[in-house]
């Protein structure tokens, strides 16, 4: 019997024993072996850091204080983004306030609110935040003072932290920087095997518009600096633990992206533009030797996180979109007879004020009387550039349009992977191509005999199709089309970007360059980790003849002299350029462009300005041309004071 109770004692040991075995092992397993193929059936965030990792992050709170994203700066090394400063951060901690009235009184007033106030709102805190102050979206900057009184106060849970501001104080969003914000969707679509990875978050910022966007893969950073304050069951601070900051261990980022951006330049016109009271338009300057972008200012202003426009116009950069040139597109329309040799420039025209077919009409009432090809242009006469443009072909008008970059985007790009960057890439992603005519659709069974569909057609197959259809395309184009386009109007589409690069183009004797917006990316010890050169873009039709080019410009001073632009003579340097106004409708409502492109100073040129105000009411003056004049006028004295 007592044999028997012995054997079952110990079959009942063996059996706990067995089952405590497995147990810990178990737990040994999960602890030790977080890779295997079971593991890998658990979370990422499991799999990597293990189980003794998890238990712990269940006892802190993490607050975030800095994204890791990279920044961008000026031409001349002053941040455009990217600032630090002291905020104050609550955590959600149980307290005891009895003994430390005085000093919560003390944090409240500091904070600028009551003690009811700071209780309530410390109360309702279930994850860690920085405080902010009412109708802010920024945590309040303290003082140096503040920030060494409120270190001082023994309260538990509050903390002066250093936050990382994306956006300066007083900074004016700016279109050709763009905006980040949370974009889950496009980071499953698009980032899919980064979020795998645990190189991206869901909840990170992505780039929504201009550099942001278009470098987002390399600025978003390795992670981001935090900090973590442990608190036991009971919300109360574990002891010994208190605050931990945790950051990449990376000296190499965040990167730092050198515009060619003047920012001095950039603030000043926005504030120009603002104050002359252009609400929608914008402002294009390039470096008259390279085409690189010094200010590109655009309006409606760039709201982020806000909806002023039905239409969303403020989310445009209206430097990269393509609209009507009116006149400015008179100095392609010359260039073209010029080349094509279907005009004398001492020819002599008549401009009695119509031109007597496709109900064309001069703006001058009653005409110009006679007229050569300079001051034709000078005067900026309809009845002139129409009569030489019903002269060309559309091949010899398309033919030029392509030579000077016209019809295509022009901002700063690369076909293929360099770099750190895997695919291709282009700068100004927004850009808008523009057009010369109207595009028409060709079927595939127009196109050359085998050549089939369009889907999946090789790089010789596509060309063999496109030159199908732009040939298509000019044999339907008819006397009152070329008219009508050599005055810059009818399917004639181009942007501020373009216009301006089309004044650095006969500046530099027809050689086309990619106006550039990013000079080269750093590591965060500055030292460089892939330049962006400038380059030319890559030539379509040849270029034109330099004697083309020097007659354009020489064409250009007669319309400031003593032509359409002669109200803009006097100021800090010479300058030349082309008026333009195009006609256009808003709602049912005719409405007009107003242009101004050029350049200066005449003798020496700096820069290739485009200036284009947006929707105006028929008949009011050309507010381009006098802002044209203001810009002119702020980058010569800034130049000049820089030259002393």
């Amino acid at each position: 019997m007592v044999k028997q109770r012995l054997r079952r004692l110990t079959a009942a040991a063996w059996l706990i024993s067995l089952v405590m075995f497995i147990y810990i092992g178990r737990l040994a397993w999960l602890q030790l072996m977080p890779g295997s193929a079971s593991a890998a059936a658990l979370s990422t965030e499991t799999s990597r850091g293990g189980w003794q990792r998890l238990s712990v992050q269940q006892r802190q709170r993490n607050l975030v204080l800095d994204t890791g994203r990279g920044d961008f700066y000026d031409r001349n090394g002053i941040a455009i983004t990217g600032e630090t400063y002291s905020a104050v951060a609550l955590f959600p901690v149980r307290r005891d306030v009895r003994g430390q009235e005085q000093d919560i009184s003390v944090l409240s007033g500091i904070l600028g609110v009551s003690v009811e106030q700071l209780q309530q709102k410390w109360d309702s805190v279930r994850e860690p935040v920085f405080w902010m102050a009412d109708n802010q979206m920024l945590p309040m900057r303290l003082t140096e003072a503040q920030t060494v009184r409120i270190k001082k106060l023994p309260l538990n849970g509050i903390r002066v932290l250093p936050y990382r501001n994306r956006y300066l104080a007083g900074f004016e969003a700016k279109h050709l920087i763009g905006f980040t914000s949370q974009h889950p969707e496009w980071l499953q679509a698009e980032q899919a095997e980064d979020l795998t990875r645990g190189k991206r978050k869901l909840a990170d910022q992505v780039g929504g518009s201009g550099l942001e966007k278009s470098l987002d893969k390399l600025m978003h950073g390795v992670g981001v600096t935090s900090v973590s304050y442990f608190m036991d069951g009971r919300n109360a601070p574990m002891h010994g633990l208190d605050f931990r900051i945790t950051q990449p261990n990376n000296r190499y980022y965040p990167l730092q992206a050198m515009t060619t951006i003047d920012l001095q330049l950039q603030n000043e016109i926005e504030d120009y533009v603002d104050a002359h009271g252009m609400k929608e338009g914008a402002v294009v300057v390039l470096d008259a030797r390279n085409a690189d972008i010094v200010a590109m200012v655009s309006r409606p202003q760039l709201k982020p996180g806000q909806f002023h426009s039905s239409d969303g116009t403020e989310w445009s950069n209206h430097a990269l979109k393509a609209v009507a040139p009116g006149s400015v597109f008179k100095l392609v329309t010359e260039a073209a007879a010029l080349e094509a040799g279907v005009v004398d420039p001492n020819e002599s025209f008549d401009c009695s004020g119509e031109y007597g077919k496709y109900g064309l009409s001069c703006w001058k009432e009653g005409g110009h009387g006679h007229l050569t090809l300079k001051e034709g242009l000078a005067q900026s006469c309809n009845i002139v550039f129409a009569t030489i443009a019903e002269r060309l072909t559309a091949i010899e008008l398309k033919r030029t349009a392509d030579s000077l970059g016209i019809g295509r985007q022009a901002g700063w790009h690369r076909d293929k992977a360099f770099g750190p960057f895997a695919e291709p890439l282009r700068l100004l992603e927004e850009e808008e191509r523009g057009q010369l005519f109207a595009p028409i659709s060709v079927q595939a069974t127009s196109s050359p005999e085998g050549l089939g569909g369009d889907e999946g057609l090789g790089v010789d197959k596509q060309r063999l199709l496109e030159a199908g259809e732009e040939a298509a395309m000019l044999a339907a184009v008819d006397g009152g089309t070329l008219a009508q386009s050599g005055l810059g109007q009818r399917d004639v589409r181009m942007t501020p970007l373009q216009a301006a690069n089309l004044i650095v183009t006969l500046l530099n004797e027809g050689r086309v360059m990619e106006p550039r917006l990013v000079s080269e990316i750093r590591y965060a010890n500055g030292q460089r980790m892939v330049k962006l050169p400038a380059q030319r873009a890559q030539a379509i039709r040849g270029r034109i003849k330099p004697a083309t080019a020097h007659a354009l410009l020489r064409d250009m001073a007669a319309v400031v002299d003593h032509g359409t632009g002669r109200t803009i003579r006097q100021g800090r340097w010479a300058v030349a350029g082309k008026s333009g106004t195009a006609e256009t409708t808003r709602a049912g409502i005719d409405r007009n462009h107003q242009w101004f492109a050029g350049y200066g100073p005449i003798k020496k040129p700096r820069y290739a300005i485009a200036v284009l105000v947006e929707n105006q009411p028929p008949g009011s003056s050309n507010q381009a041309t006098k802002i044209f004049r203001g810009v002119m006028d702020i980058a010569a004295g800034l130049a000049e004071g820089a030259d002393r």
